[in-house]
Parts: C-alpha cells; sequence; structure tokens
C-alpha cells in the first residue's frame, strides 16, 4: 500500500539536497573566483625583470604596462617569454579546473553549436562569468602591486584558453585583432585594442546565446576598456583605414 506519509519527508530531503548542492556550487564559484584574482595579481613581467635582468620593465616603458611587450622590449627574450608564459597560464588555469571539477562536468549541456563540444547555459555554470572574468581583473587591478597593473589582453588569451576544446570564444578575439590589424586597420594601438573587445563581445553575444561566456567577457571588456580609457595613449587621435589604401 502507498504510504502517503512519506511524500513530505520525501519532499523535505529533496529540497534539502537542492539547497546543499546550490551552497556547494556558490562555495565552488567562489573559490575560483578568488583564485583566479590572487593569481592575475601576480605580475611576472615585474617580477622577472628584477631578478633577470634588473630593470622594472614598467617603470622604463612610456606606458608602464607590465605585459608581454613591454617585457620582451625591456627585460629581454627570456624575460619576455616567461612574463608571456605565466600570464597565458595564470588565466588559464582557474577557468580550466573550474570547469574540469566534478559539479562543473556533470552540468547539462545546452550549446553544441559551433564549439565542437557542450558550454553548458545551466544555472551552475553561471559562475564561470565570474571565474572567466578573474584573473583579468587581477592582472588590471592586482592586489599585491597597489591595484596597478597591465591591459590584461595576454591574461583574457589565457582565460579563454581555458574554455578548450570549445574553440569560437578564443578565436573570435583573436579573428577580430588580425581584422583590426589587418584588414580594417586601427591606430593607435589603444583604439584597436578597445575596437577588438567590443566587436568581440557582441560576436560572442550573437554565436554564444546559450553560453555563460559572453557574460564574462563582457566583464573583461569593461575591465580593459576602463584601462585604456585611463591612459594617456588614448588621447591621441584615432584613425580607422583599409590597409592596402594609404
Amino acid at each position: 500500500m502507498y504510504n502517503h506519509s512519506m511524500i513530505p519527508q520525501e519532499a523535505r530531503e529533496e529540497q534539502t539536497d537542492a539547497i546543499r548542492k546550490k551552497v556547494r556550487k556558490l562555495y565552488r564559484t567562489l573559490l575560483y573566483t578568488t583564485l583566479g584574482y590572487l593569481l592575475g595579481s601576480l605580475l611576472p613581467a615585474k617580477f622577472f625583470g628584477n631578478r633577470i635582468s634588473g630593470k622594472d620593465v614598467a617603470a622604463e616603458s612610456p606606458d608602464h604596462n607590465p605585459g608581454v611587450y613591454n617585457a620582451f622590449l625591456y627585460g629581454g627574450m627570456l624575460v619576455g617569454i616567461l612574463t608571456l608564459c605565466l600570464d597565458l597560464l595564470k588565466g588559464f588555469l582557474p577557468v580550466f579546473l573550474y570547469r574540469s571539477m566534478p559539479a562543473a562536468a556533470a552540468s547539462v549541456p545546452a550549446f553544441t553549436g559551433l564549439s565542437g563540444g557542450p558550454l553548458s547555459a545551466d544555472s551552475s555554470e553561471a559562475g564561470l562569468a565570474l571565474v572567466l572574468a578573474a584573473p583579468v581583473f587581477g592582472h588590471i587591478f592586482p592586489l599585491w602591486h597597489r591595484f596597478r597593473g597591465g591591459k590584461g589582453i595576454t591574461v583574457t588569451f589565457g582565460c579563454l584558453l581555458g574554455l578548450l576544446p570549445q574553440m569560437p570564444p578564443v578565436l573570435i578575439l583573436a579573428g577580430m585583432f588580425l581584422f583590426f590589424s589587418l584588414v580594417l586597420k586601427v591606430t593607435p594601438n589603444c583604439h584597436r585594442t578597445l575596437f577588438t573587445y567590443l566587436v568581440s563581445a557582441a560576436l560572442m553575444y550573437l554565436l554564444l546565446p546559450a553560453s555563460p561566456v559572453p557574460a564574462g567577457f563582457c566583464l573583461i571588456t569593461a575591465a580593459v576598456a576602463g584601462k585604456l580609457l585611463s591612459g594617456s595613449e588614448i588621447r591621441e587621435k584615432c584613425e580607422v583605414k583599409l590597409l592596402w589604401k594609404h
């Protein structure tokens, strides 16, 4: 005989289990968001510039940017290579680990279109937007360096590579950088970067509508744009021209 008295107890157990799962997902998101920010706050260009070449590559450069370009230019080949690898890694690692954990792997895939693999829009993956943006925010506003960091471009690529095997996000960003450098040339570099991020954000929303990635990339775009707009280079005249026209 069916026991009607068991229904409320079972319902309460299911509700409790659902709450526990949500709390675990929240803790997991907070953990990897914090990890991403703290890793992003480490600036390899400054560390290796001082240790290997004896120079503060940010202080010696006109834009005071502790990034890969200045690491190569003012610190030398070894400093540049180490900075490139570690800037990519600090973006890649928290995103990849977050998506590799069992809780993320168990999410129901809701998008498989362009990526060749799932980019879930399940609520458990909503935290991916925060984890994706955290390393870039850390690099631009580093806790360890009085919140004075770099532009976050290399770190952005690292974060998007953390989504592998899903390729569209990183290909969109790389494609837009190439487009605004080789087809519709935008100068100076800060304007080119701003155009690239804004158009990439729009394309991600258009091409990846069922994914949390566009929301995360919009957060990244806001941080990068804020950094660029606060610099002196943005005051230079913006020029846009087709590459084959002079």
